[in-house]
Parts: C-alpha cells; sequence; structure tokens
C-alpha cells in the first residue's frame, strides 16, 4: 500500500507493508534514523516522535495509522541549521553519554515544553519518567529539561 507520511513538515509518498511499524518506516524507508528500536515493546522511550503534537512509541504504531498526522523526529528539530534550546540544553548539561536515549528523550522533552513552558522538576520528572537511560545521569537530563523550558 501507498501512504503519504508528513514527517518534519515534508510529505513522503512510501509503499508499506499494512503489517509494517512507523519506527520501521522512519528508519528504513525515509532513513530517518534518530528514533531507535530499544525494547521493541513501548517501554523505554527510544523510539518516542510526536504525532500530532502527541509523544508515541513508534515501534507500536503500524505506520498506516499515522496517514494524516503530522510526524516529528529529532532530525526535524534543529532549524536554518541553529540547534533547537532543547538540544543546546543537553549538550550544555553533558544530559548524554552514549547518545542512544537521546533522540527519544529530546522528543518527550519537547512535547512537554509545548504543553507546558516553564514546568517544575517534578512534573519534568513525571513526564520524562517513561524514557530510559542507562548511561547517564537522569539529574542533568531534568536540568537540561528545566534550562530549556527557561528560555
Amino acid at each position: 500500500m501507498t501512504l503519504a507520511l508528513r514527517v518534519n513538515g515534508q510529505t513522503h509518498p512510501v509503499e508499506v507493508e499494512p503489517y509494517e511499524l512507523l519506527l520501521d518506516v522512519l528508519r528504513d524507508r525515509l532513513n530517518l534514523t534518530g528514533p531507535k528500536d530499544g525494547c521493541g515493546e513501548g517501554v523505554c522511550g527510544a523510539c518516542t516522535v510526536l504525532l500530532d503534537g502527541r509523544p508515541i512509541s513508534s515501534c507500536l504504531l503500524l505506520a498506516a495509522y499515522a496517514e494524516g498526522s503530522e510526524i516529528a523526529t529529532v532530525e526535524g528539530l534543529a532549524r536554518d541549521g541553529g540547534l533547537h534550546p532543547l538540544q543546546r540544553a543537553f549538550i550544555e548539561h553533558g544530559a548524554f553519554q552514549c547518545g542512544y536515549c537521546t533522540p527519544g528523550m529530546l522528543m518527550m522533552a519537547k512535547a512537554l515544553l509545548d504543553r507546558t513552558p516553564r514546568p517544575s522538576e517534578a512534573q519534568v520528572r513525571e513526564f520524562m519518567s517513561g524514557n530510559i537511560c542507562r548511561c547517564t545521569s537522569y539529574v542533568e537530563i531534568i536540568q537540561a529539561v528545566l534550562r530549556a523550558g527557561d528560555g
């Protein structure tokens, strides 16, 4: 089947099988390798993308269900050669080590800041609780999100 997927502001016609997951289509067909296959069960957050502004686990969603929606991946955060404030804050606070979880963390944080521009630490902790990092301290991640919320 042919889908028209709108990703990061551009529409892409894509041939997919009815059973294909959004994560696989993004990575294998559109070469958007930011979303990662961490657990394949929707519990680690590595595959997080935004679907109409809402964070979703792209490893659980059939690509066909995303047609007609706006999909945002980490590749769409930077604009006009400049990093998004969240990306800058993650760098400034050392909020990543290996970077595997970082795209999902960034997208989850973006969803939070879009809803709550100046969240409390408790709000960040709660909202980001579904994203797992095995390398770094969550302290730096939380600090980065709070900093990005400050503008």
